[in-house]
């Protein structure tokens, strides 16, 4: 059982960064929608779904890749869903990465 959590937990990051590209890729319309009618979300509510997305993303994964264990999943389908998860969780770091650059120059202005 140790040894299938560290590749469930991997199948289930690819499941979500391809989450999160499908979620980018959508219209502007979503995007809106997902701002509400009182003027738009915080960055934290906006945030909060997204990371949300990859941990829902990661469960699909880990699902996936029990299946294939067991037989009943096909071999592209589980690279797929690993890769996507890849993707979700760099795109996480990367926002992560950009937020933490942001605050630190802001620390850094003079007042």
């Amino acid at each position: 059982m140790a040894i299938s959590t560290p590749f469930n937990a991997a199948t289930a990051a690819y499941g979500n960064a391809s989450r999160l590209i499908n979620q980018a890729a959508k219209p502007n319309t979503d995007l809106q929608a997902l701002a509400g009618s009182n003027g738009g979300g915080s960055f934290a509510d906006i945030l909060a779904q997204q990371v949300q997305g990859v941990v829902e993303a990661g469960k699909t994964s880990d699902s996936m890749a029990i299946d294939m264990v067991n037989g009943k999943a096909n071999v592209v389908d589980m690279v797929t869903a690993l890769s996507e998860t890849e993707i979700a969780i760099e795109s996480m770091v990367t926002v992560r990465d950009r937020v933490i650059s942001a605050y630190e120059e802001i620390m850094r202005m003079p007042i």
